[in-house]
């Protein structure tokens, strides 16, 4: 057997393969290769804002219980692996195509207490004859794979309408999804609203021509109906939308929506995978609903931050430190050094034609510091609004060199 591993070890050095191996412990006879089967999670951090700590969350998801393409317990691995705390179900209520194939009855068969329709549950949409099936079952699901992993899991579902005449909205914190349908998009959200959920408007620019109100969201916001907004959904951003969450009052969200693996659009291009950040007392569901209801949540996508200004200052205050100030030979010019304890990279820029650097997640950097040029820092990818970014002026940092 040794020798065995010794000449597979030799002959992998020499193909300039590095590989492990280990025995087997019920059959010493059989090798495996590589590592063992721990699964790794990739941690994201955010250091605690203003006494609160920072979960990691996405608020929008799908997998096989509507039209996503994996199962839910798929969902929770990868949740975990890309260093959520917090995952939302979020599955359509109207559009559930998989049904289709993972639901068909045999001929004459009709489960108690449904109506068959053409032998299969989702042959036409929801309708007046309501939904045949049990929508409670992904959650439930989701609760049982989570136990493994520590994840808090939020009870939700999408209101799945026409995007250009009304849209989607999840409906966040429900009891009973089997009593939030109805034909009327309105009274769906109120049902859900009955029940104690927040309503988040999805993707509000998804097969639009621009990005101003139909007239379903104007008639819903109008009426308070609406308490969050996606800033970002999947690759798409909405910078315009941040000033119409700040002026109806709304928490704002990153998520990914996603159907397919998160691998495919994040983890595989180098990317973390778009989260919500919920400053929090703890990741019970009361205190982050706690948190949702009193707007203090940012948006986070392919490095990009949006939300309210101050939350954003705090971030970036919590995040980087200036740890070290010199001053250059020629006068009037600094070097001021920044550390970052946070999993962020900042975009920095001193001074409105100064030079674009970039401040990697846990990592330090020098930057120059012309004062005739300007000492104003503006922080590029922190987005407060359709066109502003977060501003930090250096000039007591440079004071205080100077006495």
């Amino acid at each position: 057997m040794k020798k065995l591993i010794f000449t597979i070890a030799a002959s992998m050095l020499a193909l300039g393969v590095s590989a492990q191996y280990y025995v087997d412990a019920e059959n010493p006879e059989m090798l495996h290769i590589g590592q063992p089967r721990t699964q790794q999670r990739v941690e994201f951090n955010v250091p605690q804002i203003n006494g609160y700590n920072v979960y990691k969350a996405d608020l929008h998801t799908h997998s096989i219980f509507s039209d996503g393409d994996v199962s839910i317990g798929l969902r929770m691995k990868e949740a975990w692996a890309d260093g959520l705390d917090v995952y939302a179900v979020t599955e359509h209520m109207e559009y559930r195509p998989h049904e289709k194939t993972f639901i068909k009855w045999l001929k004459g068969y009709v489960p108690e207490g449904t109506k068959a329709v053409n032998n299969s549950l989702v042959s036409k949409p929801a309708t007046e004859e309501g939904i045949k099936v049990d929508l409670n079952v992904p959650y439930q699901e989701a609760v049982k794979s989570a136990k493994k992993y520590g994840l808090t899991i939020i009870p939700g579902i999408e209101v799945t309408r026409t995007p250009e005449t009304v849209g989607h909205f999840n409906a966040l914190f429900i009891k009973d999804a089997n009593t939030i349908y109805d034909v009327d998009p309105e009274k769906a959200i109120r049902n859900a609203r009955k029940q104690g959920a927040i309503i988040m408007h999805n993707h509000p620019g998804w097969r639009r021509k621009d990005l101003n109100m139909i007239e379903f969201e104007q008639k819903v916001y109008d009426k308070g109906l609406i308490d969050g907004v996606e800033i970002m959904n999947g690759t798409q951003f909405y910078p315009k939308v941040i000033d119409r969450a700040k002026k109806y009052g709304l928490f704002m969200t990153a998520t990914t929506d996603i159907h397919a693996t998160t691998a495919e659009l994040y983890a595989l291009n180098g990317c973390h995978r778009n989260m919500t950040f919920i400053l929090a007392k703890d990741n019970s569901l009361e205190s982050l609903r706690e948190a949702i209801e009193a707007k203090r949540t940012l948006a986070y996508s392919f490095g990009t931050v949006a939300g309210d200004e101050q939350l954003l200052r705090d971030l970036f205050d919590a995040s980087v430190k200036v740890v070290n100030v010199s001053a250059s030979s020629k006068p009037g010019r600094y070097y001021v050094m920044f550390e970052n304890v946070s999993s962020i990279d900042f975009l920095l820029r001193v001074g409105e034609t100064g030079e674009l650097v970039t401040l990697k997640g846990d990592s330090s950097i020098s930057i120059r510091v012309k004062e005739e040029a300007g000492t104003m820092l503006t922080v590029e990818n922190l987005w407060c609004g359709a066109d502003k970014h977060i501003t930090v002026d250096l000039k007591p940092v440079l004071k205080s060199l100077k006495k």
